[in-house]
């Protein structure tokens, strides 16, 4: 997906809350960003997810969720 493209790109995200969304972004708006953040608001605390882009053809193009690292605790007795 180029800057000076003047179609329309139809992109998909795959998991999270946008998980099946299809969003046409217009030409006119320039390219697709490489990631998308999405702040999810509702019934409780704000949860922060990030879609990262992989281009599939100059039109289209599939969001990611981006899987953050589990953190890793350490063990008292094996520390």
């Amino acid at each position: 997906m180029s800057d000076d493209d003047d179609t329309d790109a139809v992109l998909l995200y795959l998991g999270g809350p946008l998980d099946g969304r299809v969003e046409v972004r217009e030409a006119r708006h320039g390219a697709p960003l490489p990631t998308v953040t999405h702040t999810h608001l509702h019934d409780g605390p704000k949860v922060v997810h990030h879609y990262d882009l992989h281009p599939l053809t100059d039109g289209a193009g599939v969001y990611h969720l981006r899987v953050e690292p589990v953190p890793q605790t350490v063990d008292a007795e094996s520390a």
